[in-house]
């Protein structure tokens, strides 16, 4: 029999009792402190009925409860799914019914995408409300502070599940990537100590949520697995808010994605918001080298930047401290290797010969779930075939080229080009779309609708982003309307997306990031 292991527990013995572990805006808990309030949630969801390996799913704030929730559902046996906030009712029902989870955590905020989702999602018994009315739900609803109960062992071992993440990945549909308890302290060995030497000293402030693997990381496993002290802040990131937080809290470390970076360039926030931090992290989508000069240049820092994935986990192809080679990822992080491979599957050897990024590491997710074609296609032996064409540089570092496919990123987070269509389709004036990436004024690749209009109808971009965002999450919104005579297309009526990226390509140069 395997010997036994939990990610929760190994986090939660890391720091010193006494030191502190979380600071949010409401309240600061010990290490102590936190560990007794993720053991009493944990008993909470026994006493509920939740079964190991079950799955607990989590829509709510950066805050204590999101934090002792993930981690009270690990100790517990089960599976913690935190989703994205972002997400409209229609869309947190999809994800909610395909993890077949019964028990809902949700912020008050969320209430109505909760709401709507319940109405797709007949499996769910009961829902745990933060700050939240209880009215309307229809199934069993309980307040966050009654959660308690006895915590009896549940055994778990390093390959037991412990976390999925819900990605859209190289494959459209949203899709739960499945973590093992192991992937969790791999990648608080590999990256956070390899690359950022984390200490107990340390004091993580994170723009990316708790919800996405990158965010999940930064506020949670590697400030928890150091013992030093994750900043959560509930509210939208904004520069203002960051820089206060910034100013006030002290952190020695910072992590956020391009688009944030340029909108930090962009405000008035004090050129020393972040003198005590001693490394900026950057993951997402790539960081153009004029950002990193511009924001190194201006608030004296230099920014780590690097790629990670949800199937990964973390970051795996990073830039150095102290070995920064503006506009590239950087060299693998120590514990992952990755190939470049041609179309036909061909691992290339060559500097410069552009090639499909596979990574094999520690902390590799299992598979999605009930999704055996995607599974086979992205999972490939001990390698994950990550859908981004990159080269190899003389000096052994990796830059990227794009996306192999048509998958685009808004702000670190996919974006499927045929959900935004699909809803610009449902506008009287839209006869044809087609939905691709071209890079801001930042540099940064934003999604840019290109429509031919129905007849005896004219294009109004600003009403057919506004009609985008009511229908879909705001940031799958295009930044951007074109309108074509035709799309272009090949002999058998495919559109030719690379085209159309040529077509577009500087029509965003003049607009700022929003």
């Amino acid at each position: 029999m395997a010997t036994g292991f939990n990610a929760a527990e190994y986090l939660l013995s890391a720091g010193h009792p006494d030191a502190t572990a979380v600071v949010s805006p409401r309240r600061s808990l010990t290490y102590a402190e936190l560990a007794s309030e993720s053991r009493r949630v944990a008993g909470g969801l026994l006493e509920l009925g939740v079964r190991p390996e079950e799955r607990v799913m989590f829509c709510m704030v950066d805050d204590v409860e999101l934090l002792t929730g993930i981690l009270g559902a690990m100790l517990a046996g089960a599976v913690a799914v935190p989703v994205s906030t972002m997400v409209t009712g229609p869309e947190l029902g999809q994800v909610l019914a395909d993890s077949r989870a019964r028990v809902l955590c949700v912020s008050g905020e969320f209430a109505g995408q909760a709401l709507t989702a319940l109405t797709l999602a007949p499996e769910v018994t009961d829902v745990v409300l933060d700050h939240c009315d209880p009215a309307g739900f229809g199934v069993r609803t309980h307040d966050w502070p009654s959660l308690s109960g006895p915590v009896p062992s549940r055994r778990t071992w390093a390959d037991s599940p412990a976390l999925w993440l819900y990605t859209s990945g190289t494959t459209g549909q949203p899709k739960g990537a499945m973590h093992r308890h192991a992937s969790i302290r791999a990648v608080c060995e590999t990256y956070a100590r390899g690359v950022l030497a984390t200490t107990s000293e340390d004091r993580f402030l994170s723009v990316p949520k708790l919800f996405f693997a990158y965010g999940l990381g930064n506020s949670c496993f590697f400030p928890l697995g150091a013992g030093g002290t994750t900043l959560l802040e509930p509210s939208r990131p904004t520069p203002a808010l960051f820089a206060s937080r910034a100013r006030e809290e002290k952190p020695t470390l910072f992590f956020a994605v391009p688009t944030f970076y340029a909108a930090l360039l962009a405000s008035d926030v004090p050129d020393d918001s972040f003198s005590s931090v001693r490394y900026a992290v950057s993951a997402g989508e790539p960081l153009p080298a004029s950002l990193f000069e511009r924001f190194r240049a201006r608030f004296g820092l230099e920014i780590l930047d690097g790629i990670g994935s949800t199937e990964a986990l973390h970051i795996f192809l990073s830039n150095q401290p102290g070995s920064v080679r503006p506009g590239s990822t950087g060299v693998p992080v120590p514990g992952y290797s990755v190939q470049l491979r041609d179309e036909a599957g061909a691992v290339i050897d060559a500097a410069g010969k552009p090639g499909e990024l596979f990574v094999a590491g520690p902390s590799t997710a299992t598979g999605y779930w009930a999704r055996y074609d995607a599974t086979k296609l992205v999972f490939q032996g001990e390698w994950l075939r990550t859908g981004d064409s990159y080269i190899r540089n003389e000096d052994g570092t990796y830059s990227c080229l794009g996306r192999f496919g048509d998958m685009l990123k808004a702000g670190g987070i996919w974006v499927s080009p045929s959900e935004v269509e699909e809803r610009l389709r449902q506008h009287p004036a839209v006869a044809e779309v087609a939905v691709v990436a071209a890079p801001d004024a930042d540099g940064l690749d934003k999604p840019v609708a290109c429509v031919v209009p129905a007849p005896g109808f004219a294009v109004d971009p600003a009403e057919l982003i506004e009609f985008c965002r009511e229908g879909l999450a705001a940031f799958k919104r295009p930044r951007g309307v074109v309108e074509l005579p035709e799309l272009p297309k090949t002999a058998t009526g495919k559109i030719r997306r690379n085209v159309i990226r040529e077509l577009v390509r500087d029509s965003l140069r003049t607009v700022p990031s929003p």
